[in-house]
């Protein structure tokens, strides 16, 4: 949809998916063959931040608006998308050797003893993690040590405050039309090549951010078709769970989307004209939508 979006008008894409950052797996994280930015910008063994990316997302975005460009922040990763949005109060990026530390940690102690920890430092947060949340745990730890907090200082992440004017467009695809979607994508993604795609890439150190790739656990230790099924119904879960975060968006704009991504996109610019979000004139400060 978003492609066809950017066919329609001059614009950019800019992608909000926290793994399409990474190069190497452009199967496995469905990465476009259309120019888009933030889409393999990093290597696998590099601990990724939301910080680092919504400082990218902001110049990738205030670039496309100075050229006269609309920039169309598409992804399905939900902090990564109001990242790119909004100015969120975010976590500082672990200290050098911080994480290794704690993971070690974590591992020496165990994940109840590891959790009772972090009960002792940060309550609030310890409340929030189950214990068998290994990443979570630990950065939480790491950042317990600094004197910083997971729990925001005000729950800003779903308000309606954006950097720029911005119309945010949800996809609702009937259930029975989204799972078969996902079981051809995941079949599609096999028969290009991803399990020789997910070897290449566990051959060299990857970072923990990385490890978290839908389907790497799963290609890399099963048969092909109980990978094919484990992949299959992990991204049905996660879909799940994305419905759930997209509908708690203010001002979400919700459009059915099992109809070719073309009418879809002639939707969205129905929606932006009538709001006279797409007028021209000087792109900083004139109104031009960001649709995501």
């Amino acid at each position: 949809m978003a492609e066809a979006l950017a066919d329609r008008i001059p614009a950019r894409l800019i992608s909000a998916d926290a793994m399409q950052v990474y190069r190497g797996v452009p199967i496995l994280t469905a990465q476009s063959e259309r120019p888009t930015e933030l889409v393999a910008i990093w290597e696998l063994d590099h601990e990724a931040s939301v910080g680092e990316y919504a400082e990218l997302a902001h110049d990738a975005i205030d670039r496309a608006l100075d050229k006269g460009l609309t920039p169309i922040v598409v992804g399905g990763t939900g902090l990564y998308l109001r990242a790119a949005l909004a100015e969120l109060e975010l976590p500082p990026a672990p200290e050098a050797g911080a994480r290794q530390r704690w993971e070690s940690r974590y591992d020496e102690l165990g994940p109840d003893r590891a959790h009772e920890l972090l009960a002792e430092q940060d309550p609030e947060v310890a409340a929030r993690i189950h214990p068998n949340d290994r990443r979570r745990v630990v950065r939480a730890l790491e950042l317990a040590e600094i004197g910083s907090s997971l729990a925001p200082r005000s729950d800003r992440l779903w308000t309606e405050d954006t950097r720029h004017p911005t119309i945010i467009v949800g996809l609702e695809v009937p259930t029975d039309v989204l799972e078969r979607r996902i079981e051809e994508r995941t079949r599609t993604m096999f028969e290009r090549g991803v399990e020789e795609e997910v070897h290449r890439a566990l051959a060299s150190p990857i970072s923990a951010t990385a490890s978290g790739i839908h389907g790497l656990e799963e290609i890399a230790a099963l048969p092909r078709e109980q990978a094919l099924a484990a992949l299959t119904l992990r991204t049905r879960r996660y879909a799940a769970y994305q419905r759930k975060w997209m509908r708690r968006i203010p001002g979400l704009v919700s459009l059915t989307a099992d109809r070719p991504p073309g009418e879809v996109a002639d939707a969205i610019l129905e929606v932006a004209r009538a709001g006279q979000r797409l007028s021209a004139g000087p792109a900083r400060g004139s109104g031009r939508a960001a649709p995501a």
